[in-house]
């Protein structure tokens, strides 16, 4: 190697940012140079040459490596923002869609002081409190249940210029056939786009906010309170929310004395569901909370299995109204509700029946023998049966960790006069609790208790238990 070669490798050693391949490709490129310098040149002079040549290789370099790094750099920050490059045919694009995983693992300790129906022991239901002493065993009970723990996936981000988003939840508290069991339930299943919903998801009769910051699972009776199957369209502008929905349509059908008349017929009666139910709401937000109305029509329909053309059969009209508030007031948060219809007890958080029998009245006759009697269809009619829910609650919130709520709530029918005695008539429920949370996923406390029942004929039956709970929830955004 000539002492040109020497110097150029020398140069280029020097400069931290050229080093393997680069450095030897220079090092050839200015050697070569070299061996091409004008004639008379000194040796001094072409050192001087090379050196500047090296300097300005060097300059580029760095000007490479700076661009590369500053790149670097942003590609690593859209992907910690959840917005880096997805190759998608060929060509790069922003992604802008999220995907979580979430819940919550529970444990409630519950000491019930009386007695409920023993499929419904994990939660405090006024319609399943017996009104006959001992019906269930002798009172006092101790439950332990994980049934209100929850997990769920979300995803949501923009699709054609629109924001969606796609949940699936569960809990596992069982309920219908599987009562009492320690089960997957679904609570959520459902798309959104834009101002589209379609799926499984809370009732637009409902406002979920009057639910209040209480541990028992069920909550207050008085209070609408249903998840179902939709297809809704929601539009917002500024406060305002506007919302209309079709609904999954179901009855409960109460045979009443028909049992008595004809016990086959009243085993027959089943819930017709030929519409679905309409509900619509209109909602305005402000800093001090919101107020929300909320509305249903419906058709409750029946008729009656193993019979010519499913006779008798027929239909009443459903209807309700349903005005709810949540007033924030220094440490208070006040949440109001009252909601009153007919054939709406589908939709209740608990207690009644859509449809009953109506006995018309049929005067004795002077003559003997009396005449035939007229057919049991034209002596009962079905009725929807009115019903009226208040839900009062307020929940304080003491410090940044101490918590309570305290309130009352109750659902109240107006029962026919062709209903069993032992029918439901009201149920009412309070509670007050004080719960800590020391993290945002941790939430644990004790809360008191109590449920009433009132059957049709005045009959009453009570139930006082105590709950400690535990809570502890987590994310798929703590974690990545």
């Amino acid at each position: 190697m000539d002492i040109f070669s020497i110097a150029a490798s020398a140069l280029l050693g020097a400069s931290p940012v050229v080093t393997g391949a680069d450095a030897a490709a220079a090092a050839e490129n200015v050697t070569a140079a070299a061996d091409d310098a004008p004639a008379g040149e000194t040796d001094k002079q072409r050192i001087e040459r090379l050196e500047n040549m090296v300097e300005e290789l060097s300059r580029r370099l760095d000007d490479r490596d700076r661009q590369e790094d500053v790149a670097g750099s942003q590609r690593q920050e859209e992907q910690a923002n959840g917005q880096g490059e997805a190759v998608a045919g060929g060509q790069r694009k922003p992604s802008n869609h999220s995907l979580e995983v979430y819940g919550f693992a529970q444990f409630d300790g519950i000491q019930d002081f009386d007695r409920v129906n023993p499929d419904w022991e994990a939660a405090l239901r006024p319609s399943r409190i017996p009104t006959v002493e001992g019906l269930y065993g002798s009172d006092g009970q101790t439950i332990l249940s994980i049934k209100q723990s929850r997990l769920g996936v979300k995803a949501g981000g923009e699709i054609a210029g629109k924001p969606y988003e796609a949940k699936i939840e569960f809990d596992f508290f069982g309920v219908g056939d599987d009562a009492g069991k320690t089960t997957p339930r679904l609570r959520h299943a459902y798309g959104s786009w834009g101002p589209i919903l379609a799926g499984q998801t809370n009732s637009l009769f409902m406002d979920i906010d009057l639910f209040p910051n209480i541990v028992e699972y069920w909550g207050p009776p008085g209070m609408v309170f249903l998840r179902t199957a939709q297809l809704r369209f929601t539009h917002r502008t500024g406060p305002w929310t506007l919302g209309t929905a079709l609904e999954v349509p179901s009855a409960d059908i109460d045979p009443g004395a028909i049992r008595l008349i004809d016990p086959e017929l009243a085993t027959n009666l089943r819930p017709n569901e030929e519409l679905p139910d309409l509900t619509a709401m209109v909602r305005y937000d402000g800093g001090w909370g919101h107020v929300q109305l909320s509305g249903i029509a419906r058709q409750v329909g029946f008729d009656t299995l193993g019979t010519p053309e499913n006779e008798p059969s027929g239909s009443e009209f459903g209807w309700g109204l349903n005005l709810a508030g949540v007033f924030k007031w220094s440490l208070a948060t006040f949440r109001l509700g009252v909601v009153y219809g007919e054939g709406i007890a589908t939709y209740m958080n608990d207690g009644g029946m859509d449809l009953a029998p109506s006995a018309s009245l049929v005067p004795v006759p002077p003559i003997f023998p009396p005449p035939p009697s007229p057919p049991l269809n034209e002596l009962v009619d079905a009725e929807a049966v009115p019903l009226l829910g208040i839900t009062a609650y307020v929940d304080l919130q003491w410090t940044p960790e101490l918590s309570s709520a305290i309130g009352y709530s109750f659902t109240e029918v107006d029962n026919t006069n062709f209903q069993d005695a032992t029918a439901f008539h009201k149920g009412e429920y309070a509670s007050t609790n004080l719960l800590w949370a020391p993290d945002s996923q941790i939430l644990t406390g004790l809360e008191l208790q109590w449920g009433r029942r009132t059957d049709n004929d005045g009959n009453q039956g009570d139930d006082l238990r105590a709950q400690f709970s535990f809570k502890l929830s987590f994310s798929s955004k703590d974690l990545w």
